[in-house]
């Protein structure tokens, strides 16, 4: 029988750098959501605990709509500073606030010992769908957000980008111009919204070189919880749900276990593909629930490390 050439051979021309993930650094991130509850509290720090020991870069809180968490998302920055060795960034938003409301929470997080702020325009707190109106005495855009943020400390500042444009978006370039205004004003990392294709991924980083905007471009990864879940996100996005993502969980409603294994799959052929792509950051939305990410993580090569644990 004569020898073929196996996909990691150098005779290939298929070398998967997946397969030496332990050889090259990857970074991760993750994003939490402030509790509601106390039984979601427990979720929320079960789920930083499990996932603590792999070291993130960092990982972030959300805000919700109107600063609708604020209080919330501010005593879990604030918890985690305090608990952990993590380094937390905190959401903001500038909807429905005054500029001297939006500072005074900078302020607040400075003196809790947050350095990280995620800036967002953030959504309409009429929902989806509603058109957004900047507060008559609040900042007007994420660029002017980024300017006040700034201008109260030496913050590092991740932003959101959008491989398939924001809703809003008339067209491509009023997409790229608005990150390139966010890079303008002092953001340091942009965090794109959830994707299934990696095509729109490699599109939309060529379209920001090509514009001169260099800072790093982080893939979201959303592992699936649930289709019907992650349908109704990405209709509020401008996300996509390809078809054969939808195949893929046809007929597992009412089979957690399986639709569990399924999701599995699906993240970790996204990431693993990203990384033979060259990619090595990677941020998480993580829904507040670790395992599956954990088990993503550990297909990257990434293991606990104890001192990452407790301050």
């Amino acid at each position: 029988m004569t020898d073929l050439p196996t996909p990691d051979s150098p005779t290939s021309g298929h070398t998967r750098l997946s397969r030496a993930v332990g050889d090259a650094p990857i970074n991760v991130s993750f994003e939490f959501f402030p509790p509601k509850t106390d039984e979601m509290e427990k979720t929320l720090w079960t789920a930083i605990q499990r996932l603590a020991p792999l070291a993130p870069n960092f990982v972030s809180v959300t805000y919700g709509a109107g600063g609708s968490t604020r209080e919330r998302t501010h005593s879990t920055v604030a918890r985690i500073v305090r608990e952990t060795a993590l380094k937390p960034a905190a959401h903001l938003t500038c909807v429905a606030a005054t500029r001297a409301e939006v500072e005074d929470v900078v302020r607040g997080y400075r003196e809790a010992g947050v350095h990280h702020v995620v800036a967002l325009r953030g959504d309409p707190p009429e929902g989806p769908g509603a058109v957004y109106h900047p507060h008559p005495d609040g900042f007007a855009s994420t660029p002017e957000l980024i300017e006040g943020i700034r201008a109260i400390g030496d913050f590092e500042v991740s932003v959101s980008a959008y491989p398939e444009r924001h809703p809003a978006s008339p067209d491509w370039a009023s997409e790229i111009d608005l990150l390139k205004r966010k890079v303008d004003a002092g953001a340091t990392r942009a965090i794109t919204q959830f994707f299934f294709e990696n095509d729109l991924y490699d599109a939309y980083v060529e379209r920001v070189r090509a514009a001169g905007i260099s800072i790093p471009i982080v893939p979201g990864i959303l592992p699936i919880l649930g289709l019907a879940q992650v349908t109704r996100f990405a209709e509020r996005t401008g996300a996509s749900v390809p078809a054969w993502v939808a195949r893929r969980f046809e007929g597992l409603e009412d089979d957690a276990g399986t639709r569990q294994l399924v999701s599995a799959a699906v993240a970790a052929e996204q990431v693993l593909d990203l990384v033979d792509r060259g990619v090595t950051d990677f941020h998480f939305y993580t829904m507040n629930r670790a395992d599956l990410v954990y088990a993503i993580c550990h297909l990257l090569g990434l293991r606990p490390q104890p001192a990452a644990v407790a301050a």
